[in-house]
């Protein structure tokens, strides 16, 4: 039985995060995201051109506590450091998968070599929620490389996935993940078509990032949109009118109360105080001076 379509979502005006990022949130804890446990929120940034510059663009300090934040980078590329130590560096198809849980501070900039060269960028961030078990743990970081994501042909030349975080057809994601969760970077050819097999009972939705779709055989999707599915039912039918890049998302809900303000999500009004009183209160760490 295919998940049956609950409602295409068009992306809203782009807005900019710091000045790195012109993004479109195309769903957020506030809106229909809130049907889309266990994800919060998805920004996607460009595609944009930047030409060379002398100084990073970005994102400087700010806090986070109670999920997980995962980016996704198609062009450019993206230095991140954060309150713990960590930090690296990501370009095309690289994923940072930062657990902020009880709380960290971290910077996201266009990397040395992007600004002085210019180019393209997109990429993806995801917000991803923990559960109340998991808000209040120590906070965590994942460099995933390109080269340490499998990337499965889809049947019969259709397209291909690379598996984020859980499984397709028996190949395991390197992402560790908190609640049982599916997130797939897809590529479908012009003219191709593919069934995806998912879990009855998980929450479902396509992103379509660039491209053109037909989900299901009744709805057309296209730049930008957001198909979001029913959790009943086993399969996913996805048809290409153009070469299609494409972000599939599913996973276990949460059956927890969400609240949120800004970058805090947690399950009561009283937490978020804490968080705010945390955070003014030094209690997430000091970031490192720069280099």
């Amino acid at each position: 039985m295919l998940k049956p379509i609950q409602a295409v979502h068009h992306a809203p005006r782009p807005h900019w995060v710091g000045d790195g990022f012109p993004v479109r949130s195309l769903f957020s804890y506030g809106d229909h995201g809130a049907a889309l446990s266990p994800f919060l929120l998805l920004d996607y940034a460009g595609p944009a051109q930047f030409p060379p510059a002398q100084q990073p663009r970005g994102v400087g300090v700010h806090p986070h506590r109670g999920f997980e934040t995962v980016s996704i980078v198609y062009e450019g590329e993206v230095a991140h450091r954060d309150s713990t130590g960590a930090g690296g560096t990501i370009g095309p198809g690289d994923v940072q998968w930062m657990t902020a849980a009880s709380g960290i501070l971290h910077e996201e900039f266009h990397s040395p070599e992007f600004t002085r060269r210019g180019g393209p960028l997109e990429m993806v961030q995801l917000w991803v929620n923990l559960p109340a078990r998991s808000k209040m743990q120590p906070p965590g970081y994942q460099n995933i490389l390109d080269a340490d994501i499998p990337s499965v042909p889809l049947p019969e030349g259709a397209g291909r996935v690379r598996v984020i975080a859980g499984r397709y057809q028996g190949h395991a994601g390197p992402a560790r993940t908190h609640t049982p969760m599916d997130v797939w970077d897809l590529r479908l050819n012009a003219g191709q078509r593919t069934r995806l097999p998912l879990v009855n009972g998980h929450t479902a939705a396509l992103v379509v990032l660039r491209g053109r779709v037909r989900v299901n055989g009744e709805a057309e999707a296209s730049d930008a949109q957001l198909v979001q599915l029913a959790r009943d039912g086993e399969a996913l039918d996805i048809e290409a009118d153009t070469d299609a890049v494409l972000l599939f998302l599913g996973g276990e809900p949460i059956d927890e109360p969400v609240v949120g303000h800004g970058p805090f999500v947690m399950n009561t009004r009283e937490e978020i105080i804490q968080a705010f009183h945390d955070f003014q209160n030094g209690r997430f760490g000091r970031m490192a001076a720069s280099a």
